[in-house]
């Protein structure tokens, strides 16, 4: 796989390159049909050459799935998924969000440069869903840039109390003078938390010039700009969403990617 075309021309290491996916915790399909995509997210997220790959939906574990995959030709990978997906030479942080009977899955940051002490807040909302805030500080370029790994809920209720756990957990935790970006699965069908995440300071990365949405949902046929990256300190200088069969076949989401630099 093609790594992906960088949207701006920069020199190397004067942009911060940052990919958001739900990767849909490596498997596609029900039944009979059920397939395991872990092993060609590997290569995806290579393709992507971000410096910051920002994880949703991450096994860290499944007892039943790894059963039923390990009769596969290549078979569920032993250890973590955001170990198997990092790039060699790249730092992982991964935290669990939901506990289940055969399992656990959660948020992860894969990075290229070196990371700080990793936090994680629960900001479940409700029984019936475990959400989490992975938080990261990564070491970039002399700066201290801090990182929330996001995964809201299914209902804007509980996504609009979930914006202002948030801003609570970063007035707690980040210096109100670093750079800052929260990148995840909002799950905002419609369009609404860019209003609240202003009023906490954070702003959604969009591009300079063209269409401030960038579709990721569904991966066939995107219509949904459910993936995104809100920012503190930090300019967006292109975004891009890498699309066609390859892409659309690995998850029920598109990755999203921004170039940022700092204000």
């Amino acid at each position: 796989m093609r790594s992906v075309a960088r949207p701006t021309a920069h020199a190397p290491g004067a942009v911060l390159r940052v990919a958001t996916y739900n990767i849909h915790k490596g498997v596609r399909g029900l039944g009979p049909g059920k397939r395991l995509e872990i092993h060609n997210l590997q290569m995806g997220v290579q393709a992507l050459d971000a410096d910051l790959v920002c994880l949703q939906e991450v096994r860290l574990f499944h007892h039943r799935e790894a059963a039923y995959f390990d009769r596969t030709w290549f078979g569920w990978p032993e250890g973590g998924q955001a170990e198997f997906l990092a790039p060699d030479g790249y730092e992982v942080a991964y935290r669990t969000n939901a506990v289940t009977r055969d399992g656990e899955h959660g948020n992860a940051l894969l990075s290229r440069w070196p990371l700080g002490d990793i936090g994680h807040h629960d900001v479940s909302d409700h029984a019936f869903e475990q959400r989490g805030l992975l938080h990261v500080p990564v070491h970039w370029q002399g700066r201290t840039v801090h990182v929330v790994v996001a995964h809201f809920g299914l209902i804007h209720a509980s996504r609009v109390r979930q914006v202002d756990r948030l801003a609570a957990f970063v007035r707690e935790h980040v210096p109100t003078d670093a750079p800052m970006l929260v990148a995840g699965d909002f799950n905002d069908w419609g369009e609404r938390l860019d209003a609240p995440m202003r009023g906490h300071g954070l702003r959604r990365a969009t591009p300079p010039h063209g269409r401030p949405r960038s579709p990721t949902f569904p991966s066939r046929l995107p219509v949904f700009a459910l993936d995104r990256v809100y920012t503190r300190g930090l300019h967006c200088t292109g975004v891009q969403v890498p699309r066609g069969p390859t892409w659309a076949r690995m998850s029920d989401h598109l990755p999203l990617l921004v170039e940022l630099t700092l204000e």
